[in-house]
């Protein structure tokens, strides 16, 4: 059963975070998620089959964190009222909304509890279960995203906040990004990016998923 709300947990939180970047996108000038069709809260526009799906079935199933992704929604930067500035926005505004995602779970899962809400039957018990792996994925999802390794949503803030010299420097990067973090995964990057998470997750007060 776990397994089960593991996938809408984890598919709830990979679309928001997907939907905040083209919101804030079509905020600051442009509309190319818009014109995709992306700006939706509808999984159907966002799930990619291997990230949203297989990767995070595989982890679980092998008892590993479970992490996925979505397809990137669109942006044109170039079409963004100041491109540097506003690329930090869009950037950043996927961690962010799923760290608010949890903080409001999180408060709304204490106000249940509190009434005694909570677990006290099968429907209530399930719905338990899921805004942990919700909450909790949330956390993975912002602190994994904020890597600052491209495409990671860390690397677009990094480059949006760096001194200017240094941009073509940091951009050099670039084309090996998803060969450094496939080596990094390997190293345990993903184990560490884990604790990480589990430590938010546990200020937080509620145990964290086994």
């Amino acid at each position: 059963m776990e397994l089960l709300l593991t996938i809408p947990a984890i598919l709830f939180a990979v679309v928001i975070h997907e939907y905040a970047h083209g919101w804030v996108a079509s905020k600051r000038g442009d509309a190319t998620a818009r014109l995709a069709g992306r700006l939706t809260l509808n999984p159907l526009k966002h799930i990619d089959p291997v990230g949203t799906i297989i990767v995070p079935l595989a982890l679980q199933l092998l008892h590993l964190t479970p992490v996925g992704w979505a397809k990137p929604v669109p942006v044109s930067y170039a079409n963004l009222y100041n491109p540097r500035r506003d690329m930090v926005l869009v950037a950043a505004a996927g961690p962010a909304v799923n760290i608010l995602a949890a903080l409001f779970f999180s408060a709304l899962l204490k106000l249940m509890l509190s009434f005694g809400m909570l677990p006290n039957s099968n429907v209530s018990g399930y719905f338990f279960v899921f805004c942990v792996f919700f909450i909790y994925i949330n956390l993975l999802l912002a602190v994994f995203n904020l890597m600052p390794i491209p495409p990671m949503d860390g690397s677009r803030i990094v480059l949006g906040i760096l001194p200017q010299s240094l941009v073509p420097v940091y951009r050099r990067i670039e084309p090996f990004g998803f060969l450094i973090l496939i080596v990094l995964l390997n190293l345990g990057v993903l184990n560490f990016v884990g604790k990480i998470a589990s430590f938010l997750f546990m200020q937080l007060g509620i145990p964290v998923p086994s």
